[in-house]
């Protein structure tokens, strides 16, 4: 997986990687949103990343496999469901990434390790995922003690055949990305590094029978139809994640104008 790079738009990050992760039956839901609704919900040292002068939300179901490197065939492998909700950011115009709002997931040891060693908004729900030939019916409900409420019920799928994304359309903007930022409760930034091959994309249709993720943020999803890409399966390894500086963030290249 390391050899392939060809499709980032900076290299892999320097030292040994220590989660592997297995992501199927992944729906992108993105809407168009103000970029002034999120900026009060993002650090201030970083910054909002819009695709031509538009800022975007992303809900995002999928099944997920991890385990530490080395145990991928162990106990220590989990398997879950997940929902997460997300925008994109940059830090002063470079290494473009993901901020996650939140992420519900149906397993208690796994959210509690991503709040500890990770710093993510990681939330416990009761999640479920069935599949029907092309077609996966998810249900996801945030049960996290004293955390907001939240809900999605969907059924999602792909409508046509696979494409890897063009090299700075908005299907890539969207998707390609390779690193994620989260703070701590004093404000320091942090960034994980993540690498994984080109994404497998198909066009896809969903039905929303339920969609409360974003309400919690104050932020209205809008009437317009979502952009809606599925993928079936990729797989992804990830680093520790580290304070950000300008010493660590200068080597990486400039964010893709988008």
């Amino acid at each position: 997986m390391l050899e392939m790079t060809a499709h980032r738009t900076y290299p892999p990050a320097n030292g040994p990687w220590i989660i592997r992760q297995s992501w199927r039956n992944l729906l992108f839901a993105h809407w168009p949103v103000p970029e002034e609704l999120l900026r009060p919900l993002i650090p201030n040292a970083l910054d909002v990343d819009t695709f031509e002068g538009q800022a975007w939300i992303g809900i995002v179901p999928f099944r997920m496999e991890i385990a530490p490197r080395g145990l991928e065939n162990s106990l220590f492998k989990r398997s879950f469901n997940e929902l997460n909700v997300r925008t994109y950011v940059t830090h002063q115009g470079r290494h473009p990434g993901v901020w996650f709002f939140s992420l519900d997931a149906g397993d208690p040891l796994s959210v509690a390790s991503a709040r500890m060693f990770y710093k993510l908004p990681y939330f416990n729900a009761e999640a479920t995922c069935r599949t029907h030939e092309d077609q996966i019916f998810y249900q996801s409900r945030r049960t996290h003690p004293h955390a907001p409420g939240a809900e999605f019920d969907a059924d999602y799928g792909p409508i046509s055949a696979a494409f890897q994304a063009r090299w700075c359309s908005l299907e890539y903007w969207l998707t390609e990305r390779y690193c994620l930022y989260t703070a701590d409760q004093q404000g320091q930034i942090y960034s994980g590094e993540i690498h994984h091959a080109p994404w497998h994309l198909q066009p896809a249709q969903a039905e929303f029978r339920a969609n409360r993720m974003t309400e919690c943020l104050g932020i209205q999803l809008p009437d317009t139809a979502p952009h809606l890409l599925y993928s079936e399966h990729l797989e992804m390894i990830a680093w520790p994640i580290r304070r950000v500086s300008e010493q660590y963030l200068a080597q990486f290249g400039e964010a893709p104008s988008g």
